[in-house]
């Protein structure tokens, strides 16, 4: 006897998607070309692709590794020896995965019209709790304005305006040796990658966001514009970028030390927004003004830059300021651009509420802090591409859970239905009912079980 339910094929579904989606971008060829190798022992692909599934299993790898009971298809050491490992590159098959993606499959979708850009953010990625993890500094959460344990994500993204893919990151420490709470390993080799990264992660941001931006730009990652917050809005930033020919679209921040030349004056941001004419009625978010000035700066020099100034009650301020270095854009193709800004924070949203960001293990070693950061990466190109493939709108949490359900309901039916067989062998076997008594008693049982069970759909029917 056999039990069919309703979606008796949607782990196995699940898992042939991953594997076409491994195959299709030929992760295991770009493994290889970032170092990753084992001489002996399970092969890196599967270990990762292992790792990759089990949050959509419900699964938490750190409860894996330290129970007495865990399935693992190999044993914890190799795992961690995996995830330890300095000599993988985990930044350039970050980088190769991510441009295989833009390049051979979202690039060729979007519309010669629709513009490209790269985003930089940073977000805080919390070990509060922990006292000896590498490079563990004091660093500032932007969502509460205190001082924590932990590190900044800094990550540079792309998107076309319909789907972010996250490119590359760099898990900052402090570059401050009084704020760092333990240093790094002083024995790991200077000719290894792990060493290298140790040293980018005691990099100050705007070194660290230049590193990213000129690593996007050898992968041939099309973007015309970077856009980022007023954090990061600084002369030597903008300078540094337009140098690599990208433009800026940014949130400019009322600073006193940052002058504009306007009308052969120079003066701040609050004093030129004082001086210049403005719109006599407006609305909430509506464009108040609009103004081409020179940003200048001792070191840097001058440029030329566009601002446009909104209206925003809910601000700390009655008005915001947006800043680009494309003279040509009108005011609405400016707020329409940095509009897309916002992908990248639904990114760090979806990444820490549903894809285990800095949850799923904690371990000391820094080089396992990047490659899990990295397996969480892959996780989000795989529902930002499921989402685009859906001919139905979902968010990225519907769509999350619908995969989860899917393998919580197979779990539950299929334990359902061994028990049911079980009965059913044992009516047949041990008092010797005939097969067409035996289906009747099991149709009667089935029509006294609560609803919740009856509602997902058994169906039996009899082997020959």
């Amino acid at each position: 006897m056999n039990i069919i339910p309703e979606n008796y094929y949607s782990e196995k579904t699940l898992i042939a998607n991953i594997d076409n989606f491994f195959k299709k971008y030929k992760v295991s060829s770009l493994l290889k070309q970032s170092n990753f190798n084992k001489s002996k022992g399970f092969s890196c692909i599967n270990i990762i692709k292992y790792m990759f599934l089990l949050v959509f299993k419900g699964k938490n790898l750190y409860r894996m590794l330290e129970s007495k009971h865990n399935f693992l298809p190999f044993s914890k050491d190799v795992i961690y020896r995996f995830l330890k490992s300095v000599y993988f590159n985990w930044e350039k098959f970050l980088m190769l995965f991510s441009s295989s993606v833009i390049i051979n499959t979202l690039y060729p979708l979007t519309s010669k019209e629709r513009i490209d850009v790269l985003i930089v953010d940073d977000t805080y990625y919390s070990r509060n709790r922990s006292k000896k993890v590498e490079l563990l500094s004091k660093v500032r959460d932007h969502t509460d304005g205190r001082y924590k344990k932990g590190f900044r994500l800094l990550t540079l993204g792309w998107s076309d305006g319909n789907t972010f893919i996250p490119v590359a990151f760099n898990l900052l420490s402090s570059p401050n040796q009084k704020t760092r709470y333990s240093e790094a390993n002083p024995t790991i080799d200077k000719r290894t990658n792990g060493f290298k990264r140790r040293i980018a992660a005691m990099q100050n941001t705007n070194d660290a966001m230049i590193e990213l931006l000129s690593r996007a730009k050898k992968y041939l990652i099309p973007a015309k514009y970077v856009l980022f917050d007023s954090w990061f809005s600084y002369p030597v930033v903008i300078s540094r970028i337009r140098k690599m020919g990208l433009h800026v679209i940014s949130m400019a921040k009322p600073m006193d030390r940052i002058y504009y030349r306007y009308n052969d004056k120079i003066m701040n941001l609050k004093k030129l927004y004082s001086t210049i004419k403005k719109a006599k009625t407006f609305r909430k978010n509506d464009v108040i003004a609009s103004v081409k000035v020179v940003m200048v700066h001792q070191t840097y020099g001058e440029i030329p830059v566009k601002l446009v100034f909104l209206h925003a009650e809910n601000c700390n301020h009655e008005w915001v300021t947006l800043l680009t270095t494309d003279l040509s854009l009108s005011d609405e193709e400016i707020v329409r651009i940095y509009g897309k800004r916002w992908n990248i924070e639904v990114f760090f949203k979806m990444s820490k509420s549903y894809l285990s960001l800095a949850k799923e293990f904690q371990c000391q070693n820094y080089d396992s802090m990047v490659a899990h950061t990295t397996i969480v990466f892959m996780r989000y190109i795989y529902l930002a591409l499921e989402q685009r493939n859906q001919k139905d709108p979902k968010t990225m949490g519907e769509l999350f859970h619908l995969i989860c359900d899917d393998l919580e309901d197979i779990s539950f039916l299929t334990a359902l239905g061994l028990i049911l067989n079980a009965l059913k062998i044992l009516l047949k076997d041990k008092l010797y009912l005939a097969e067409e008594k035996v289906d009747e008693l099991m149709e009667q049982f089935i029509s006294h079980l609560p609803a919740f069970i009856k509602n997902r759909k058994l169906f039996f029917y009899c082997e020959s």
